[in-house]
């Protein structure tokens, strides 16, 4: 400790005093219901509108922002030292990246882009519509690096390049990308996805419900993403995991189980818009009620490529929990969780399709 300098013992966090400083709402809860509707305020450091989502269930692992650009205007050019992946809300417009002022790589966006600038690269976002607001969820690394070196200068004024995650290629934003296998996913491995919930998914059976998923690793990051889909009358297993996973629906309607192991049962209802962020080790399970596919995009750590554990533990996410793992089967789930799913389908007219589904899934093994 340099001499004369205090230290406040037990105090908030440098992340939780740079958030305060800003000036715009912070929201701390489990779930929002639509992040279309989320209250925003001016907000000086982007020079555009915003709100902080510091939703209870990130462990100050990762945290998130909604940012609001005024019809026709811009964010202003900003180098930031932690890792930003972009969910687009609403609206349309375009965004530059560069590390050389002039060698700009410029890419367009829409409603349901998801992109990453790759880290500590300049990048400036703007609305392509002289008309609408632009609205756009980001999820950060920002907690653990502002709290890590303390000193905003060096996080938003550093000079450093990082060649091996951004090179100038003027490709690099076209959409393209790697497809390949690991364990019992398919990645698609990119810096830009045009709509999320348009791209194609595969088959994952192993988390149950007939439901498909597609794994995305941006712009080498060590935060990452995942897009799942599962039918009309069906839900997926419980299980549980690490912090700061935002979860977003974008498309279809449900509600969701959230608890600790042993504690009572949390309940949030979902349509296209809603976000959750389920608390380390607690249990979490989602239900489709809808009349079509439900899908949603989860925002996280756990890159493939690079990983990063924030806890002790190693999850078993797919595993049996009767076995060591983090996953609750079907036939050893509470049996009030199927009634419920089935008394909340004949509200909407709908049916349980859980049995037809488990049964052509074991047919499918057999054969």
């Amino acid at each position: 400790m340099l001499k004369g300098q205090k230290v406040e013992i037990g105090g908030k966090t440098p992340y939780q005093k740079w958030v305060e400083s800003q000036g715009i709402p912070i929201i701390r809860d489990f779930y929002i219901e639509d992040l279309r509707k989320v209250e925003l305020a001016p907000w000086d450091w982007k020079g555009a509108r915003g709100a902080y989502l510091n939703l209870i269930g990130t462990g100050d692992a990762n945290d998130s922002y909604l940012c609001e650009i005024p019809p026709g205007k811009n964010v202003k050019p900003q180098r930031l030292l932690f890792e930003e992946m972009v969910f687009v809300v609403a609206g349309n417009g375009a965004t530059s990246v560069w590390n050389d002022e002039s060698k700009k790589t410029t890419f367009e966006w829409q409603e349901g882009s998801l992109f990453s600038p790759p880290m500590n690269t300049w990048r400036q976002h703007f609305n392509g519509s002289g008309t609408e607001p632009a609205r756009l969820l980001v999820v950060t690394s920002a907690p653990p690096v502002i709290n890590l070196f303390r000193d905003l200068n060096f996080i938003v004024n550093n000079p450093f390049s990082f060649a091996d995650r951004f090179d100038g290629d003027p490709e690099s934003f076209s959409g393209k990308g790697e497809s390949y296998p690991v364990k019992s996913v398919r990645v698609w491995d990119t810096n830009f996805v045009p709509n999320v919930r348009t791209i194609p998914l595969h088959l994952r059976s192993n988390r149950g419900a007939g439901g498909s998923f597609l794994h995305v690793e941006l712009s080498e990051n060590a935060m990452t993403a995942h897009i799942s889909e599962f039918p009309v009358g069906t839900y997926k297993k419980a299980h549980r995991h690490g912090p700061g996973a935002h979860v977003v629906s974008i498309g279809g309607q449900g509600y969701s189980l959230v608890w600790p192991e042993g504690q009572p049962i949390k309940r949030f209802d979902w349509h296209d818009g809603s976000i959750i962020v389920p608390p380390e080790n607690w249990f979490h399970q989602h239900f489709n009620t809808g009349l079509k596919s439900a899908r949603y995009l989860a925002l996280r750590w756990g890159s493939k490529k690079h990983p990063r554990p924030w806890t002790d533990k190693v999850y078993g996410t797919d595993e049996n929990i009767k076995s060591g793992g983090d996953q609750i089967e079907y036939a050893d789930e509470d049996p009030q969780i199927r009634r419920m799913f089935e008394q909340e389908l004949a509200k909407v007219g709908g049916s349980c399709q859980m049995d037809t589904v488990l049964a052509a899934a074991e047919q499918q093994k057999a054969s």
